[in-house]
């Protein structure tokens, strides 16, 4: 029995020492563990990011015309359809009576003009008061208003295009009697249609950071429009969206929209190039407590470390536009990065060669 406690403690202490050498060089084996992971250089992002909402091509000015006095329509001189330049004559009203008033008044004041003017050469002879001067000269201003009143009247009878277009819409006829401003025919400007948009309030918000604006339509595959921001309305619709009007900034390209058809409108927005920077998407992943990370590769040490990065958006080519976190250059872990521990030893896929087809050599 003695001899046997004699060999028994040596024996456990012996095995003991075996099984702690074991574990210990296995956890040693799994620190030194190298592990190869593909590496990429962290590039500047200097695109513009971009918003696309659908648009209206609408004409510049749409317009119904009518008349600034009343009558019974003489004669309307154009159709649906019709092209008319600026000044042409849509529509009259019979002017009988507005001449005849004319008439009366230019024979009015041929006679007050007559008088006033005697009243005040006698004036400056000092042979009639001050007051009765003063009175010639009043009705002889009073009765020019009227008369000039009464020929714009009589020029009122006729109904001018105020610009080059298209008659959308005919509203009267003739033997009609209409009022002063009733609507007569409807006009669209024949000049550089418009684009209209509309937006969300997020993006109203922003609309200091709005750069440049293009418009693409269906019709015109591969053809890109840039556009000139004119306006912009600073009350929500019933939507709550806000309306934004462009006009096409080349008004003489061959192939021009026409008010009615639909567009989609690209915004630009502002960005500082030199503080964005792109990764694959593949290289950023959940640290557990809802940050975005990367894995950094320290080529001296040959480790990585966990950093946390901002997404700012995602590209459709597969890569992230990150904002804060990165710098151009760094390298970053961008494959198999949740299979990965923080300090871990790696050493960086080598690339892939022209002459070793499919990595075999």
């Amino acid at each position: 029995m003695q001899i046997g406690k004699k060999f028994t403690v040596p024996f456990l202490m012996m095995i003991g020492t075996l099984l702690l050498w074991s574990c210990s060089s296995g956890k040693k084996n799994e620190i030194d563990r190298t592990l190869t992971v593909k590496i990429d250089s962290v590039r500047p992002y200097t695109n513009q990011l971009s918003v696309s909402y659908p648009g209206k091509i609408r004409a510049s000015s749409d317009v119904n015309l009518g008349f600034r006095v009343s009558g019974t329509l003489l004669r309307v001189n154009v159709d649906v359809g019709s092209v008319v330049r600026k000044g042409d004559v849509l529509a009259e009203i019979d002017p009988r009576d507005y001449r005849t008033q004319l008439n009366a008044t230019e024979a009015e004041y041929n006679r007050i003009k007559g008088e006033a003017e005697r009243i005040m050469a006698l004036y400056e002879k000092r042979s009639v008061s001050k007051n009765d001067y003063e009175k010639a000269k009043f009705g002889l201003e009073q009765i020019t208003a009227k008369l000039e009143a009464h020929r714009n009247a009589l020029a009122d009878t006729k109904l001018r295009a105020p610009y080059d277009g298209f008659i959308q819409k005919k509203l009267f006829d003739r033997d009609e009697t209409i009022s002063a401003g009733m609507p007569v025919v409807s006009m669209i400007n024949k000049g550089v249609p418009e684009v209209e948009i509309n937006i969300p309030s997020a993006d109203y918000y922003d609309r200091d950071s709005f750069d440049s604006y293009v418009c693409s339509i269906d019709l015109f595959p591969g053809t890109v429009f840039p556009l000139k921001l004119t306006g912009v309305t600073h009350k929500a619709n019933l939507n709550q969206l806000y309306t934004m009007r462009f006009t096409f900034v080349d008004g003489n390209q061959d192939r021009m929209p026409t008010p009615g058809m639909t567009a989609t409108v690209r915004i630009n927005k502002k960005t500082e190039a030199s503080a964005l920077t792109m990764v694959p998407l593949s290289a950023v992943f959940n640290d557990g407590q809802g940050k975005s990370t990367v894995w950094i590769y320290n080529a001296d040490q040959k480790t990585i470390s966990a950093r946390e990065v901002r997404l700012l958006g995602i590209r459709r080519s597969g890569n992230t536009i990150i904002s804060d976190g990165l710098k151009v250059g760094e390298q970053i872990v961008i494959a198999g990065v949740h299979s990965l521990k923080e300090g871990s030893k790696v050493v960086p896929l080598p690339p892939k060669t022209k002459t070793n087809v499919g990595g075999l050599l």
